[in-house]
């Protein structure tokens, strides 16, 4: 039997380009080579960089009570539908003054949601849950943060009409967490292989001189960045996982020792693919390590966190990336923002060109978001979490003067039911999503925000709705491939390159495929 050794990243994309220059072979030959030369070059000569940042809210998280319409028969009917016994899941007005002797991170405690004034308010009034301060003034004042309402996977545009006839096409094993986070990610169910910040990654890694840096992972495995020839690299809260050597280069004090685990870790000895792909992960890991630990400045410098009075910088420690949690009323340690931390320090060191890359994507997550029980105290904190992490990656970017060439976007499983369940919310679909950076047109929402109803007393349909089906759950007028196709516009891919990595765009109209909120 012959084996079949796996090809890096870096060997994969010289060989399809040399598989396309073979095509044209003769007197074609010189041409197409000239061509891809000065493709090359310009792509260096540009200097640009840019990145794009996945925040995924794990659990599917509830966005009617993150970004709420406010005007008088919206608010009635989310008052009527929310404010349910045995514990209301319904925030409280504008206006509403809270209750500092109520119970911790309820809706008393945390007072009235918090207005604000997008550009074309579509003839409605709007708000942010009252946790979210830091990004009202982002959205209001700042405008580096825009809104995409009612926003989720589909197959081509579908109406509460056509929903309700099998035969139209719709997403696979809808309201799974599992299967529809893989499809936020990938266009297809669990099972997928590829998602599509790494098919951008492919299509963009001749921008970068190590491929290897590409699509990073900040949360552990994530099928967005999984492409067919990029491969996602993952970090820790330290930068690299290191294999063995100390930032000497020594295992046990030695730094022979180290030099020969090195060798051993990353050299095949046998014709075995397993044994070869093995090896080819460790080498890339030792020298993606290395690379990294000379690239990426110290996480207590003070564009991302603190620098200690005494001792080794501990994040869980850092004013910065401590949040007040509405549970206990004191700082605590914000994971997401520590995700963030990284990726910004990382994003330093591909502006600086230590990293060889001008094309960068990467993922960040928090998890939490099922909130079937108990949702005013879990959502509450997961609000303030969120709000406080955001801002700080936003005033971390702003240090390093990229704030202009990261874009930043949330993203979830699903959005959660309008009805209540008693203290907390069901599987839904829709939802609303933030968009965050310098290139944004902030201050707007992108999309049709969903008119709201009330439900049919005998079966919890929402008749009086076009964007609602049971249990209220939103029916997305937004789908994820516009999103995804509006940031991959900004990150250079052409009108074609986005058909190819969101198959399913070509089922929306030409005009509607961008929604327009990049500059």
């Amino acid at each position: 039997m012959t084996h079949r050794h796996p090809l890096d990243p870096s060997r994969r994309l010289f060989l399809r380009h040399a598989g396309t220059l073979g095509a044209l072979a003769g007197s074609g030959a010189p041409l197409a080579l000239s061509m891809l030369a000065a493709g090359s070059a310009s792509a260096q000569a540009a200097g640009d960089y840019k990145a794009l940042v996945c925040v995924f809210l794990f659990g599917g998280n509830d966005a009617h009570n993150m970004v709420l319409a406010t005007d008088p028969a919206s608010w009635q009917a989310y008052t009527a539908t929310r404010n349910q016994a045995p514990d209301s899941v319904a925030l409280l007005a504008p206006g509403t003054a809270p209750v500092p002797g109520a119970v911790a991170a309820s809706p008393a405690r945390l007072g009235g949601v918090l207005p604000i004034a997008p550009i074309d308010a579509q003839g409605r009034s709007f708000a942010l849950h009252p946790l979210m301060g830091t990004l009202q003034t982002m959205f209001d004042s700042e405008r580096r943060l825009a809104i995409v309402p009612n926003i989720g996977p589909l197959v081509m545009p579908t109406t509460k009409a056509q929903f309700a006839q099998r035969s139209h096409p719709r997403p696979a094993s809808l309201f799974s967490h599992n299967d529809q986070q893989n499809t936020w990610q990938s266009g297809a169910p669990e099972g997928a292989t590829r998602g599509w910040g790494g098919r951008m990654g492919d299509l963009l890694a001749a921008l970068n001189s190590r491929t290897v840096f590409t699509a990073v992972s900040a949360s552990g495995n994530a099928v967005w960045l999984a492409g067919r020839d990029i491969q996602q690299y993952q970090i820790g809260g330290n930068g690299a996982i290191r294999m063995g050597q100390d930032a000497n280069g020594r295992t046990f004090g030695s730094a022979d020792v180290g030099a020969a685990l090195q060798r051993i870790a990353s050299t095949s000895r046998g014709g075995h693919l397993l044994e070869a792909d093995l090896a080819a992960v460790a080498a890339r890991s030792i020298d993606a390590e290395l690379t990294l630990r000379n690239a990426l400045r110290p996480a207590s410098d003070d564009a991302f966190g603190t620098a200690p009075a005494s001792g080794a910088y501990n994040a869980n420690n850092d004013p910065k990336l401590q949040y007040t949690s509405p549970l206990t009323g004191t700082p605590t340690a914000n994971p997401l923002a520590q995700q963030l931390q990284t990726v910004a320090r990382m994003i330093d060191a591909g502006l600086a060109g230590a990293t060889g890359v001008r094309r960068q994507v990467f993922f960040v997550g928090m998890g939490g978001f099922d909130t079937h029980d108990l949702q005013n105290r879990n959502h509450a904190n997961l609000m303030a979490r969120l709000a406080h992490a955001l801002r700080y990656f936003d005033t971390a970017l702003g240090a390093l003067n990229a704030r202009s060439a990261v874009t930043t976007f949330t993203a979830s499983d699903f959005g959660r039911t309008f009805t209540s369940n008693g203290d907390g919310t069901d599987h839904g679909w829709g939802g609303h999503h933030f968009v965050m950076g310098g290139a944004v047109r902030g201050g707007a929402l992108y999309g049709r925000f969903p008119a709201l109803g009330v439900k049919n007393a005998n079966d919890n349909n929402f008749d009086s709705s076009p964007d609602q089906l049971h249990n209220g759950s939103l029916l997305p007028t937004t789908s994820v491939d516009q999103l995804g196709a509006t940031l991959g516009a900004w990150f250079g891919l052409s009108a074609g390159q986005l058909l190819d990595v969101f198959p399913n765009l070509a089922n929306f109209d030409a005009g509607v495929r961008n929604l327009g909120f990049m500059a």
